[in-house]
């Protein structure tokens, strides 16, 4: 199982476990492409995709990703197929 896979897999049934520089690192292994940065706000785009996703860390936890954002992001990927091949 690869890096990308494992990411997946930790953000699907471990969510609160999940980091922020996790959940950056899989919208970029699922094709998402890093736009901007706005203090804290990483803005993602995806070629295939109409929804702009825009991450911060968690207000509590600044190194945790916020749980609505990584269902979000898993939401997209599964229903767009983004983690195939």
């Amino acid at each position: 199982m690869g890096k990308k896979d494992k990411i997946f897999k930790k953000a699907k049934e471990s969510p609160k476990n999940l980091t922020f520089n996790e959940l950056c690192s899989l919208a970029e292994y699922a094709g998402f492409e890093f736009r901007n940065q706005s203090g804290s706000h990483k803005i993602y785009k995806h070629p295939a995709v109409k929804k702009i996703l825009n991450f911060q860390p968690d207000k509590k936890d600044k190194s945790k990703a916020k749980n609505y954002q990584i269902k979000q992001l898993i939401t997209i990927i599964e229903d767009f197929s983004l983690m195939k091949g």
